[in-house]
């Protein structure tokens, strides 16, 4: 189908291109019965705009990138609800993409939106994100950037994170009170942020409760899934002899694996091992025993980061200073029947 364009409806009704313009985005100074006829036979000819061109003039492409570890993870959907939803009201679109947690695929994804012309970004950051050349490649551009959950203390940016060293604290202090002396930690990987900072508020807990911190409690989960929990909870017990109290792991689904192992060995959640896991997944509520877990507010997250975001390109749109901002979403414990 042959591509109509705002001179032929102008031929047609014997008006000028800028009045055909003016009279498809409202202006005041164009007559109600001529926006009206400009409307109809702009809708029987399913007349679409040339965004390019627009884009050209306004020196704004109208769109923003997202890119997060995973699409599956009920943490990152929820943001992308939030970050969509926003977007949409601004008449933004939205690129998403998914790094799986590969450095060299976020890198390529951060080049790809920067040719696309975006007007900022959004990144979480892969679990193999050490080097982050890449984003402050972004920042020179000149483009908002915006980082939310796994970060870089590296990057002169917006932040939107949460405190992830006193929710893990609040988390084993819980356990500890509770009577939990030998807790397990299901740390994730080595490399991000967030679990760099978990592990501190673990370690800080037994510390300010007077219980030597064990390194052979601590376990890598990679992953963070299901699989890296039941395996890892099957490992921890035979190495220690069921010598364990508790399981703390950094996602829920890592904690729903546990209890999986724990429910097949009919091992008595809490009564024998309490386990308590992060992020308050919907499928916390739902396992049997329900998940007790932190609750990281999701959805809070993704919108302070597209606000935050848009803020940045509107001010410099119009050529005005902004302030890089960090903001810290609050949490809390979620205590359901698994501890």
């Amino acid at each position: 189908m042959k591509k109509i364009t705002l001179k032929e409806i102008a031929n047609q009704l014997g008006i000028s291109v800028s009045t055909v313009s003016k009279a498809l985005k409202d202006y005041p100074d164009v007559s109600s019965a001529t926006k009206s006829k400009v409307v109809e036979l702009a809708e029987s000819l399913h007349f679409t705009p040339n965004t390019f061109a627009q884009s050209l003039r306004s020196q704004q492409s109208k769109t923003i990138g997202v890119i997060i570890p995973s699409m599956v993870h009920y943490f990152f959907s929820s943001i992308i609800d939030a970050v969509l939803k926003e977007a949409e009201a601004k008449g933004y679109m939205v690129i998403i993409m998914q790094s799986n947690e590969d450095y060299e695929l976020e890198k390529k994804q951060v080049k790809l939106l920067l040719d696309k012309g975006v007007d900022g970004i959004l990144i979480s950051l892969s679990n193999g994100t050490k080097d982050t050349t890449h984003l402050q490649r972004v920042i020179d551009f000149g483009i908002p950037l915006v980082l939310f959950d796994k970060i870089s203390k590296l990057l002169k940016c917006s932040k939107v994170i949460i405190n992830d060293i006193k929710a893990s604290y609040d988390v084993v202090t819980y356990l500890i009170n509770r009577g939990c002396k030998r807790i397990a930690y299901f740390r994730g990987d080595l490399n991000p942020q967030n679990s760099i900072d978990r592990f501190l508020g673990y370690k800080k807990a037994l510390e300010d409760n007077n219980i030597a911190y064990d390194p052979a409690l601590v376990y890598s989960t990679p992953n963070a899934n299901f699989d890296d929990g039941y395996q890892t909870t099957k490992k921890a017990l035979e190495e220690h002899q069921m010598n364990i109290d508790a399981i703390y792991t950094i996602t829920d689904l890592t904690a729903i694996g546990a209890i999986n192992y724990l429910n097949e060995k009919q091992i008595k959640i809490p009564d024998q091992i309490a386990v308590f896991g992060f992020s308050n997944w919907f499928m916390s509520s739902v396992i049997t025993p329900t998940l007790s877990s932190v609750e990281q507010n999701a959805y809070k997250t993704g919108e302070k980061s597209v606000e935050i975001l848009f803020h940045e390109i509107e001010s410099k749109q119009k050529g005005e200073k902004y302030d890089y901002q960090t903001i810290t979403i609050e949490t809390e414990l979620i205590l359901r029947n698994s501890s």
